[in-house]
């Protein structure tokens, strides 16, 4: 399999879910990222589709499935250069809008974009994202994993949880893979992000507690690989336990 190329996760002849790719190369010392898109009818989705570093790629990407003139929506986990610091680039090849928790919308000058009337703030509380169809997916808020303004977003069509960087992995150079097919194993690229970069156990089991009550079949993560039925269950259940940020407080910056 080669994990270069775009992969479509569901594909229901008017629904689809697709992973666009990795650089073909991998590069020492720059961070590893997954984009998506979804396509519903005519109109397509983008979701947290980086930096200006991995623009070309994701543009070509995208358009081999899809126009770019029919980009309607841009979906921003957080702030994070590597998610966001493409968007002055995707708002002049697009007339998408974007849609980022309202707390990042005045960084935003900060990354070339002045004019915010294509954006829409996100409410801390999440909100629904409507296609022309009547399908939608949904805003869900994710605060404080990592960023104090983050959402994850869900697909109940695909039934698929996109969940930016909780659920990321860091490999090794030429270990990379796109699916997690032995849980145990996998673990050891997803421990050491999650214990520094996730805030509690406390957070970390209320937003697992909670995406456990929708039907998830895949989790899709902005980094490493993808857990698929029961690795997505297996992943919730772990992080639900993981001891993290706060935690380890005295650890980290010492008595």
């Amino acid at each position: 399999m080669d994990t270069v190329k775009s992969q479509v996760l569901y594909d229901d002849g008017s629904h689809k879910f697709i992973f666009l790719g990795w650089e073909e190369k991998e590069e020492k010392d720059v961070i590893q990222t997954n984009q998506y898109l979804i396509i519903d009818g005519n109109e397509g989705l983008l979701l947290d589709p980086g930096g200006v570093h991995v623009f070309p790629r994701v543009l070509a990407n995208v358009s081999e499935q899809i126009n770019v003139n029919r980009i309607k929506y841009i979906f921003f986990t957080h702030q994070d250069p590597d998610v966001s610091s493409g968007v002055s680039l995707w708002l002049s090849s697009t007339s998408a809008k974007v849609y980022i928790s309202n707390l990042w919308v005045r960084f935003l000058p900060h990354f070339g974009v002045y004019d915010t009337s294509r954006v829409t703030p996100i409410p801390d509380k999440g909100m629904d994202i409507k296609f022309a169809s009547g399908n939608r997916v949904t805003a869900i808020p994710s605060h404080f994993m990592h960023s104090i303004g983050n959402f994850t977003l869900y697909d109940p069509t695909a039934k698929i949880l996109f969940s930016g960087d909780i659920g990321a992995a860091a490999f090794p150079e030429g270990k990379r893979y796109l699916f997690v097919e032995n849980f145990e194993d996998h673990k050891k690229y997803i421990e050491g992000f999650h214990k520094r970069y996730m805030i509690s156990n406390k957070v970390c089991k209320k937003w697992a507690e909670r995406m456990k009550k929708y039907d998830v079949k895949i989790i899709a993560p902005q980094h490493g690989a993808i857990f698929r039925e029961d690795k997505a269950k297996d992943f919730l259940n772990w992080l639900s336990e993981l001891k993290c940020g706060t935690d380890f407080i005295d650890e980290i910056w010492g008595k």
